[in-house]
This record gives C-alpha cells, structure tokens and sequence, in this order.
C-alpha cells in the first residue's frame, strides 16, 4: 500500500476524475432524462442502479483497455484518438438529429438504457483513463488507479452535474484545460510504446531512450497541439454574421433594438442595469425594444441516440429558466418590456446571429474581463462575440 503515499498516484487520480467528469457530463444527461419519467419512488433506485451498472461496465472495458495498450503500435493509435477527442472539445457543438428513445417508466427499462448509453458512450473516457492510468501511473498499480478514481468520479458527475456543466459554461477554460490534459497524455503514450521503447519489441526500428524529460516534453508537445488545432478549426468552423449597414440607431446616437445576453452571473446583473440605465438616457425610452436571450452549449450528438427531441428541448428549457428568471425578475422590476430567447449553440457566433436577425442595433453582455490574446486562447464569449458581428458590443463588469 506504499503507493498510496506517491505523488505520482495522486496525480493519476486527480487527472482520472477531471476526465471522467470533463466527458461524463453528457452521461450524466442522458441518466437523468432515462429516469425522468419513473415515479419519484424508484427514480433513486434507477439512477443508482443505472450508475452501479455503468461503474462496473466501465472498469471492465478499461481493463481490457489497459491490457490493449501491451500490443505494439496500438498506444500510438489510442493517443491519436486521444489527441483527436482533446480537439473536439474545444470545436463548437452543433445539434444533430435525435433517436426514438426516451426516458422509459418501468424502472428496468430506465437502467437499461443508462447502462446501455454508457457503453455507447463511454470510448473516449476509457481510452483517456486507460492513457492516465498507464503513464501517470508508471504502469504500476494501474487498476487501483482506475477503479479509485471512477468510484470517485461518477458520483459527483451524477448528482453534481447540473453543476459541473454550469461551471463549464461560465468558464470555458475547464474545457480548454481538459483539452490539453488529453493532449499531455497522448503524448505521453505516445514515446512510451513498446514499439519506441523496449529493445525486443521489433528490434529492426530505432529506440527512444526512456526517461522523464522526454515524457514531459511529449506531453506538453500534445498539450500545445490540442489547444494550437483546437482553436484553428473552431475559427474555421465558426459561422461569419455579417452586418450589410450600420445601425440607424447607432449613427443617431441612439439605440432602438438592443440584445441583452444573460447566464445569470453577477456580470450579467451588471449589464441586465446598464440597459436599465441605457432606457434613462434615450429621447424616447418607450421605443426601446429590448430582446434576453440565454445561449448554453449544446450536449454532444451521442446523448440524441438515447432521448427524443422533446425530451432534449424540455432539458435545454429547464436549464436555461434559472438564468430568464432572474434576469425577468430585474427587468420587470425596473418596469422595462421585453421578449425572451433561449437558444442552443457556441454562445459568441449564436448571440450575434440571433442580433442581426432581430435587427438589434447594440449587444449589452456582462464580462469577466478575459479578453484581448488570454480571451482569444481561453474561450473568452465576449471575446467570440466581438468577433462575429458588427453590431456595437457593450460589456459590463
């Protein structure tokens, strides 16, 4: 049990709950919209159930995972899947098309399908915890770190996911960092296969000597990989809203139409009084038109397999309510009309298409003040905005 007390089986650890719960999160959906339809008696039962179900599902495949990962050559091909599940994290999702299956109201029927959704969906977790296990790990003990940390891991992604997905969304920088965690553990599997590195495995090809440095700097060379490829696809990927004129509003020195993004944060609350305070200073403040509207990150395409489209629509709602509501609660206070959006998308190109196509001629948002190169490298939604339209953009902090 002297492992117990290295750093390097705590830094294993760590890197295996911060993977399990950066991909788990859309298991954690498809579990909670499977049992959402039980009686509230045995909607505990599904979930606990499903999850034990899941838990045991997934150990088993990374074993074999970790077994795999003797063979030649094949740590290279799980790294470059890894390296390549590092850059679709940072790309934006869009939503796809939904299956015919949807929360069932028999309680076996629920666990099936969490137990069956999570094998489905559970590849990249168990190559990336496969990867930290066996590099992190040394290769020693590595079956202690992966059940430690899944039993760690999948509870909190369970019952803290609502959380989880909210932290990601007001900062996208878990996300990044996650990102270039795959990447720094592709590269270390990478100079650590048998092919490159034992002298009886195919002797014909040339040896990597073995060592920390070099691990090291495999493994930040994947990490700057992942962030470098990540961010040149998201921007080539990433839909172009044109504005054809300038605002009359603005050339007037007015505004008629104004976005107002909202993720109810206190930053939003900053700008949800600066259109407050805006409407004070207009000529004619009955003629301002104002539009709310909440952007959240689209679950990956996988969850749509296991859940219809209401039943998706009906999350995406429910998740998005917290946000309207407060900023409903302070605009109908300072007795201001207004019209609600809630929208599924990356937030910076869907804020600023949703204002041309209302014609807006300002877009108030609050901001954490990540902007400039930090904002444009760590997923800064001011930063995506500003770059995606025309329309003048005020931040309030």
């Amino acid at each position: 049990m002297e492992f117990l007390y290295t750093p390097e089986f705590w830094i294993a650890v760590g890197q295996i709950i911060m993977i399990d719960i950066l991909l788990g999160g859309d298991n954690a959906v498809v579990i909670a919209l499977a049992c959402r339809k039980l009686p509230p008696a045995q909607r505990t039962k599904g979930i606990l159930w499903g999850t034990a179900g899941a838990i045991v599902l997934r150990i088993v495949l990374i074993f074999f995972a970790l077994t795999l990962l003797a063979i030649p050559f094949l740590k290279i091909v799980g790294a470059l899947l890894l390296l390549w599940i590092g850059v679709k994290l940072l790309l934006p999702e869009h939503e796809e098309g939904h299956g015919n299956i949807d929360g069932s109201d028999k309680l076996w029927g629920a666990i099936k399908t969490v137990i069956v959704a999570d094998f489905v969906m559970s590849l990249d977790n168990v190559i990336a915890i496969a990867g930290a296990a066996e590099t992190a790990g040394g290769g020693q003990h590595s079956m202690a770190l992966v059940i430690f940390g899944v039993l760690v891991s999948i509870p909190i992604i369970v019952w803290g996911s609502q959380l989880v997905i909210r932290l990601m969304d007001k900062f996208p920088i878990i996300i990044v960092a996650g990102g270039m965690l795959l990447g720094w553990i592709a590269g270390g599997m990478i100079v650590t296969d048998p092919a490159l590195v034992k002298p009886e495995v195919m002797p014909q090809l040339p040896k990597l000597v073995p060592s920390d440095a070099l691990r090291y700097g495999a493994g930040v060379a994947g990490a700057l990989l992942v962030l470098l490829l990540g961010r040149w696809l998201a921007a080539r990927r990433a839909p172009v809203v044109v504005v054809a004129r300038a605002p009359a509003g603005a050339a007037a020195g007015g505004f008629q139409r104004v976005l107002l993004a909202v993720d109810g944060s206190e930053g939003a609350a900053h700008a949800i009084q600066q259109v407050l305070g805006l409407r004070t200073q207009l000529r004619e403040p009955e003629a301002l038109r104002v539009h709310v509207v909440h952007v959240q990150r689209p679950v990956s395409g996988d969850v749509s397999q296991f859940v219809t489209s209401q039943s998706l629509d009906e999350y995406y709602r429910e998740r998005s309510e917290p946000a309207l509501a407060h900023a409903r609660a302070l605009l109908q206070q300072g007795g201001m009309a207004f019209q609600e959006h809630h929208r599924v998308g990356a937030p910076g190109p869907t804020i600023a298409e949703l204002a041309q196509a209302e014609g807006c001629d300002l877009i108030v948002m609050g901001t954490r003040g990540l902007d400039g190169a930090a904002g444009a490298l760590l997923g800064s939604v001011t930063q995506s905005v500003i770059e995606h339209t025309g329309i003048p953009v005020l931040l309030a902090r």
